[in-house]
């Protein structure tokens, strides 16, 4: 594919067939998609983090109604 250098803009380049601009710098590319890959990462991690707190409270909630039967049993 062909591209049209875009006037004082060295890394970019228009596409003639969409008239899309295109970066054509890989190195910022590359760092551009290590930077989604950690976003990514990132999310995925407070995903989980949100999971294990909700997995957390149900737990708490088991153990705070059975600390409550035991307490009304021994009445």
């Amino acid at each position: 594919m062909e591209y049209v250098k875009v006037k004082d803009q060295p890394h970019l380049a228009r596409d003639p067939h969409t008239n899309n601009i295109v970066n054509t710098n890989k190195s910022e590319y590359e760092e551009y998609l290590a930077r989604k890959k950690a976003k990514l990462s990132e999310s995925q991690r407070v995903k989980e983090l949100e999971s294990d707190v909700e997995m957390i409270r149900n737990d708490l909630d088991v153990i705070k109604n059975l600390l409550q039967e035991l307490v009304k049993g021994s009445n």
